[in-house]
């Protein structure tokens, strides 16, 4: 089963963190808020997310595309197809994580219908991280 996440909204209520970053990435206690929220989930043995993003959405983007060497040590090989390598066991190693930017001006019920296709037919469990 797939976890989707709605993380697009303006996070009006914590404007003065939400100015240059949106209220997923909020950190408290030096992780996103939507790490802790995905954490939670994991917990209980859900770990494939599709994360639906709106509002400055290329740091949700940017977070898990850097993910693995932003919280691991690693060696880059240049000009190989084997580009990285990291070391150690991530604590969130075997999350499955899909971001999909479903527009910044999107409703939830559009947020839901452009999420679609990376869910097919799938059993969801949907959840608002804004």
């Amino acid at each position: 089963m797939k976890t989707v996440l709605l993380a697009g909204g303006l996070g009006t209520r914590l404007r003065e963190e939400t100015e240059f970053r949106p209220k997923p990435m909020v950190p408290v206690g030096g992780k996103p808020i939507l790490w802790h929220i995905m954490k939670t989930f994991a917990h209980f043995g859900h770990e494939e997310f599709v994360v639906c993003t709106g509002y400055r959405g290329e740091s949700i983007r940017q977070y898990f595309y850097e993910f693995e060497a932003m919280n691991s040590d690693f060696t880059v090989k240049l000009g190989s197809k084997e580009r990285v390598k990291t070391y150690g066991a991530l604590e969130e190693a075997g999350w499955e994580v899909t971001v999909a930017d479903t527009g910044a001006e999107t409703m939830t019920g559009g947020r839901t219908k452009r999420m679609q296709s990376f869910i097919g037919n799938e059993t969801i469990m949907l959840t608002y991280g804004d």
